[in-house]
């Protein structure tokens, strides 16, 4: 009897999954594996938000397993250790495996293959699981991937695209043993925000077939309309897995309005982040581009931002979003990285980590590139423009609804803690000197 292993990372989903797809083909019996990862710790990943998050999705894997007749076999500790210790135990032939761009996952594939390997067994990578178009499919001539999102967009758009895969109809899991499903706090222990959204595939697909009935085609319009609250919510539900981007993508071309093609383009986005990342994984704390900043040490200013008490309303508010909900839209999130980047004249890395904290979406290709490109170090054409919150406001939340939905005591509200015009020199002063240095200097 032939067994496989499925190890679930970053796709928590029975649907569209290549991986369970190809462990199932592969083999009689699976092991649907996943493994508390204690190492994640050390990288600072764990934080209590995306615990709970994970939590719920787990929870519901396994009962869509068990709807199969399978399980979800759970370990805890070393992800190479505990899925070669499941491999030996039940005999299993081959570990299957999503494909990932950080450093850490690329890694943990490498200890994987090695491992697996000295044990007379095989890793196979499946690089068509986390993203639409796999990382480093796409390249100029010359180059090892694309720097610029216009150009890669349109590559990317004339890909071809696999196939949607069904969902098993049957899962038969081997005798093995398994840790109970992982609570929140038994993975990052402490407070989660309030109005944190519920885990899960099936919270996934109720909130897609809602968002394909008719919000989408009002899509291109209204995604930046901050009162409207017209964004998908469903990136929590793709950076763990609960959908699949490849079946978000077909289900939003079938649609074939503005909306569904403007909505298609953030997906594009999604799928260049992970290809520079995977290209050049010092860019999750390293400048893609440097700009040779000396960044301000702003500690008070700081704290301000992270509380949302800056004194320009926008900014607040969404910064009180993000603690509430554990999320923001794009534009809130352009805004308030703008402001800490290039009015205060603070290093990106600063405001990551605080989104990374806090955002259940939080992503190391998206959200560090993502911040990169908004303070000017990544891959922004124009790298010196500056979001000027006021206007912002004006634009994007014109009636102020926005504002009094997460500011409701106006009367303790501060004074902004800086000028804008005093900030906007400031910062364009300190390009301009690090423009004038001498080549190699920073």
């Amino acid at each position: 009897m032939r067994v496989s292993v499925a190890l679930f990372t970053a796709d928590l989903r029975v649907h569209d999954n290549p991986v369970l797809s190809a462990a199932l083909k592969d083999a009689e019996r699976v092991v649907p594996l996943f493994v508390v990862d204690t190492g994640i710790h050390r990288t600072g990943f764990a934080v209590p938000n995306r615990a709970a998050f994970l939590a719920d999705s787990l929870a519901d894997l396994d009962a869509a397993l068990r709807a199969r007749g399978g399980r979800l076999v759970v370990r805890a500790g070393d992800v190479v250790d505990e899925t070669c210790r499941v491999a030996a135990e039940t005999g299993a032939g081959a570990v299957h495996i999503a494909a990932g761009v950080s450093r850490y996952a690329a890694r943990r594939e490498d200890r994987l293959r090695a491992r697996l390997s000295g044990d007379g067994r095989e890793l196979r990578v499946h690089d068509a699981s986390l993203t639409v178009v796999p990382p480093g499919a796409l390249t100029p001539a010359g180059k090892d991937h694309f720097a610029v999102f216009t150009p890669y967009f349109r590559r990317w758009e004339d890909f071809s695209v696999r196939r949607v895969l069904r969902a098993p109809d049957a899962v038969r899991v081997p005798d093995v043993r398994s840790a109970d499903l992982p609570s929140a706090k038994s993975v990052a222990p402490g407070a989660t925000s309030p109005g944190l959204p519920t885990g899960g595939e099936t919270e996934a697909r109720r909130r897609l077939r809602a968002w394909l009935s008719g919000p989408l085609a009002a899509y291109e319009d209204q995604h930046d309309d901050l009162a409207a609250d017209a964004t998908s919510r469903l990136s929590p539900y793709v950076h763990f897995g609960c959908l699949s981007p490849t079946e978000l993508l077909h289900r939003a071309r079938a649609q074939d309005n503005p909306g569904a093609h403007a909505f298609v383009r953030q997906l594009a986005w999604r799928d260049f982040h992970h290809q520079v990342l995977a290209a050049r994984p010092d860019a999750a704390d390293h400048d893609y581009r440097p700009r040779h900043d000396h960044w301000r040490h702003a500690t008070k200013e700081i704290e301000a931002w992270r509380e949302g008490r800056t004194g320009y309303p926008v900014v607040d508010a969404a910064m009180r979003q993000l603690r509430h909900e554990g999320w923001m839209p794009g534009r809130a999130r352009l805004l308030t990285a703008s402001f800490l980047t290039k009015t205060l004249y603070v290093d990106w890395r600063v405001g990551a980590r605080h989104f990374l904290d806090l955002l259940v979406d939080g992503d190391i290709a998206n959200n560090q590139l993502n911040w990169q490109w908004t303070a000017g170090t990544g891959t922004d054409t124009r790298p010196n423009r500056v979001l000027n919150p006021l206007i912002q406001a004006r634009r994007f939340d014109p009636h102020g609804e926005y504002v009094r939905r997460w500011l409701p005591e106006p009367e303790d509200y501060p004074a902004p803690i800086v000028d804008l015009a005093e900030a906007a020199d400031r910062f364009g002063r300190a390009r301009a000197r690090a423009r004038a240095l001498p080549a190699g200097n920073g």
